[in-house]
């Protein structure tokens, strides 16, 4: 078809695909539909070429074969080994994202099924077939490479809690991660003036800790005194941040402030550091991101920075339902907005009502 000027303009069709990954056209079909009948190294080729060519079924095409089941799915990742303390008795992350959801299908003939698994093939496996169960999906991470979530919203209404802005395949609903964790290192530079810093970092697949610690180094090194001086690997899980406070506590000198890049992992420095006698936040400040109902229970109190849960969860929610409804509609990344919310275990002394 030509275009204004004369050009022609082509689309990339499923022959398109077949020649170039070498296979037939009922393999790449497969692929599309997340049929287990592929071998994973055929899987991975035809994604590759699905996502170098920016191949989309036709999605009015794929309306027509879909039967509604009035059902939505929602997809997770589980972090950690296993649950400890509060992660056995308080509501977390995932936790507020399917309450949100929950909330707003509560008012429609829709029903919530959730997935939960660790990441590899046999998490993704489950992740493909639900394509055939449910009429829409809330991926919470990004649980898929980038071809197998390409090939994922090509199928049906797919929508992203917490993952890349950078992500063109499907709606991103995500928290601002930066400017949360820059006012955050501010107020630890600026006003307490703290200038050895260590950060225990998120899972390295996971967008938000990968935002938080990209945003954490600029906004450090801004200070001229002050630096990180040392980061730990986590996986957003409360044994993670004891993991890290036993390593901080096997060196000669500890850092003025700890920043986790999540409450979880906090909360695990802060009580590890006490157990050791260490006194928070006179010796050490520990801050967390995320503000979840423990941080508020904690002794000291977590600084931290809060994000929307309620909004994150609905509004993704929300526009899912609007793209089952409209397939059509152009995939695009909201941006919500996040608070550094100030309490004692930054070395702050809080109001009395502060919360």
């Amino acid at each position: 078809m030509a275009g204004p000027h004369g050009d022609r303009r082509t689309v990339t069709t499923i022959y398109d695909v077949a020649r170039v990954a070498g296979v037939s056209t009922a393999t790449v079909s497969r692929v599309l539909r997340g049929s287990d009948a592929v071998r994973a190294q055929t899987r991975q080729r035809v994604l590759a070429v699905i996502e170098a060519l920016g191949y989309v079924p036709d999605a009015s095409a794929r309306g027509l074969t879909r039967r509604r089941r009035d059902i939505i799915g929602l997809v997770g990742l589980v972090r950690g080994a296993d649950e400890i303390d509060i992660e056995r008795d308080s509501l977390l992350f995932i936790d507020h994202i399917v309450h949100a959801v929950e909330t707003v299908l509560r008012e429609t003939d829709l029903s919530l099924l959730l997935t939960f698994g660790n990441r590899g093939e046999q998490f993704e496996k489950r992740v493909r077939a639900l394509t055939g169960q449910a009429d829409g999906l809330l991926i919470a991470e990004e649980v898929l490479s980038p071809g197998e979530l390409r090939t994922l919203a090509a199928q049906l209404p797919v929508v992203l809690i917490a993952g890349s802005r950078e992500q063109t395949a499907a709606d991103v609903f995500l928290t601002d991660n930066v400017s949360g964790m820059t006012d955050l290192a501010r107020h630890l530079t600026e006003h307490h003036r703290y200038r050895r810093l260590c950060f225990v970092a998120g899972p390295k697949d996971a967008p938000a800790a990968a935002a938080r610690y990209a945003a954490l180094q600029p906004a450090v090194a801004a200070s001229p005194a002050s630096a990180i001086a040392q980061v730990i690997g986590g996986n957003f899980a409360e044994d993670d941040g004891i993991a890290a406070a036993r390593v901080l506590l096997g060196r000669q000198s500890l850092p003025q402030a700890v920043v986790c890049a999540n409450d979880q992992m906090a909360i695990g420095v802060l009580r590890e550091l006490q157990r050791a006698g260490i006194s928070i936040p006179a010796e050490v400040a520990v801050t967390g991101f995320d503000d979840v109902y423990p941080s508020r229970v904690v002794h000291p109190q977590l600084t931290t920075v809060r994000q929307a849960f309620s909004d994150l969860g609905g509004r993704a929610t929300h526009r899912r339902r609007a793209r089952i409804a409209d397939p059509t509609l152009p995939p695009r990344a909201e941006v919500l907005p996040t608070q550094v919310v100030i309490r004692a275990s930054c070395g702050c002394q809080p109001p009395e009502t502060t919360s």
